[in-house]
């Protein structure tokens, strides 16, 4: 209660900060669990970003369809495991190489595609999915100059 010109009156605005602090505790935590997803969510498509393209790089540079397939399965593998991204199945590298059956003068390109399901299970939050497949594809120009 309050004091005004003699009158003693209660304050009307008296547990207000606990009420609006009630109600708006939820949505910042709603607001915080979707930061921490879509963080992470970015964090794991830049690394399989990563992945994708110096895959096709290696496969592009390759000299043969077979050792193509070899070195973007293997290089896709090493820049997944150096961004430390850690799939919740063993991700999936599949390379486009069609490009080597061309001849002649013409740009040729191979592309690699790497799929990976990104697990959520350790954040233990209400509302948040278990994993998300994730992909991503990246092409490259076949290296001219591979059979020399």
């Amino acid at each position: 209660m309050i004091r005004r010109r003699g009158l003693l009156r209660p304050d009307r605005e008296s547990g207000s900060v606990t009420v609006e602090m009630a109600i708006l505790t939820p949505v910042f935590l709603l607001i915080i669990v979707a930061a921490i997803v879509f963080g992470r969510t970015a964090v794991a498509l830049n690394a399989i970003d990563v992945a994708a393209h110096d895959a096709a790089r290696a496969a592009s540079i390759s000299r043969s369809e077979a050792a193509a397939a070899g070195n973007a399965q293997n290089a896709a593998a090493a820049a997944l495991a150096e961004q430390g991204l850690n799939c919740a199945q063993p991700p999936t590298v599949t390379p486009q190489l069609s490009g080597f059956s061309q001849t002649g003068t013409d740009l040729a390109f191979v592309s690699v595609t790497v799929s990976c399901e990104v697990s959520f299970t350790d954040l233990a939050l209400p509302g948040v999915p278990n994993s998300f497949q994730l992909q991503s594809t990246f092409v490259s120009p076949l290296d001219s100059y591979r059979e020399r």
